[in-house]
C-alpha cells in the first residue's frame, strides 16, 4: 500500500513531465521556453513559495529546534562529496571531468524534482524540510562544487574556492526568499492577508513549471547521447544508494522528527542537480555527460523513490 501510494505520487510527477515532453514535441515549448521556466521558478515562484510556506508553517521556537536538522543535511552532503572524490580517483576519472563527476555524485535536484516529489508524497508540511536540505545542497554546490567543476576547465589546476560570483550564486533569489521568511518569523512580522495569498498563488506555479522544464530537457536528449559505462554505473550507485545510505546513517541516531528524516533521505536519493550541466558548459567541463546523467537519473528515480518510501516505513 505504501509502495503504491508513493508510486502514485511519482506518477503525478511523471504525467507533468510528460506534458512538458509532448508540448515540446508539438513545438509549443523549446529551449527558450525552458530558460524562461527556469528563471520564473528560481527568481519568482520559488522565493514566493518559501516566504508563504515558512510563515504559515514555522514559529520562532520551531526554527530554533530545526537547527540540528540543517547541520545533518550539511554533514550528509559533505560526506558524500568526500566519498565521491575518493571514487573519482579510484576510477581514474580524467582531470577535465573529475569535478563534474563528484558534483553529480553528491548534489541532488532538490527543487525541480525534490520539491514536487516531497509535496506529492508528504504534503505541504514537508516543504520546510525540503528548504532546509535545499539550503545545504545549494550552499555547498556553489562553493566546493563549483570549485571542482571550474578546475575541470582549468585542467585540474587550483582555483579560489570562493569568489564574488559564487557568493552571488549562493545568495540567489530563492535563498533570499528563505532568509526573508526566517527574518520575518524571528521579528514577529505579519504580512497582510492579500500579500500572503499572492505569494501562495505565485508559489504554486513552482511544481508544474519545474516539471515542464524537466520534460523539455528529456525531450532534447537523444538515444545516442545515452551511453552506459563504469562512470555512469558508479554515479548511479552513488546517487541512488551511497548518498541515501550516508543520509540515513547521519540521521538515524539524531532526535529529529520522523518526517524530517524521511524528507532528507528522499532528497538525498533524487536525480542529479540540473544546474550541473549548465555550469559545466560554462567552465569547459563535460556538460554533455552531465546532461545525460540528468536524463538517466530522472527516469530511474521513478523506480527508486517509491522503493525508499517503502523501506523507510520499516526502518524509521
Amino acid at each position: 500500500m505504501i509502495f503504491i501510494d508513493a508510486a502514485q505520487g511519482i506518477l503525478a510527477i511523471l504525467v507533468m513531465i510528460s506534458v512538458g515532453y509532448v508540448l515540446t514535441s508539438k513545438g509549443w515549448f523549446n529551449e527558450e521556453i525552458a530558460s524562461l521556466f527556469s528563471k520564473l521558478v528560481v527568481n519568482i515562484s520559488l522565493p514566493a513559495l518559501m516566504i508563504s510556506n515558512l510563515m504559515d508553517t514555522f514559529t520562532k521556537d520551531k526554527l530554533l529546534h530545526y537547527g540540528m536538522g540543517s547541520l545533518a543535511a550539511f554533514a550528509s552532503i559533505l560526506i558524500a562529496y568526500i566519498l565521491a572524490i575518493g571514487l573519482a580517483r579510484l576510477l581514474n576519472i580524467d582531470k577535465n571531468r573529475r569535478g563534474a563527476f563528484v558534483a553529480l555524485f553528491a548534489f541532488s535536484n532538490t527543487i525541480f524534482i525534490g520539491l514536487p516529489v516531497n509535496q506529492c508524497l508528504f504534503g505541504d508540511k514537508a516543504i520546510p524540510y525540503v528548504l532546509l536540505y535545499y539550503v545545504a545542497n545549494t550552499s555547498l554546490f556553489w562553493t566546493i562544487g563549483i570549485y571542482g567543476i571550474a578546475r575541470d576547465g582549468n585542467n585540474g589546476d587550483r582555483l579560489p574556492v570562493l569568489s564574488l560570483e559564487t557568493i552571488k550564486k549562493i545568495f540567489s533569489p530563492a535563498l533570499m526568499g528563505f532568509i526573508t521568511g526566517i527574518v520575518f518569523i524571528f521579528l514577529g512580522i505579519k504580512l497582510p492577508r492579500f500579500v500572503m495569498d499572492t505569494f501562495k498563488y505565485i508559489g504554486n506555479l513552482t511544481t508544474p513549471l519545474s516539471m515542464f522544464f524537466i520534460g523539455i530537457v528529456i525531450h532534447d536528449m537523444t538515444v545516442k547521447d545515452i551511453k552506459f559505462d563504469n562512470k555512469v554505473l558508479a554515479l548511479l550507485i552513488g546517487r541512488f544508494i551511497i548518498s541515501p545510505m550516508v543520509a540515513f546513517a547521519v540521521l538515524y541516531f539524531l532526535p529529529l522528527e520522523i518526517l524530517m528524516k524521511k524528507v532528507f533521505i528522499i532528497q538525498s536519493s533524487l536525480p542529479v542537480m540540473a544546474q550541473i550541466s549548465i555550469v559545466s558548459r560554462t567552465y569547459g567541463s563535460d556538460h554533455k555527460f552531465a546532461a545525460m546523467m540528468i536524463t538517466i537519473t530522472t527516469v530511474l528515480s521513478l523506480l527508486v523513490i517509491p522503493f525508499y518510501m517503502y523501506i523507510m516505513n520499516d526502518i524509521l
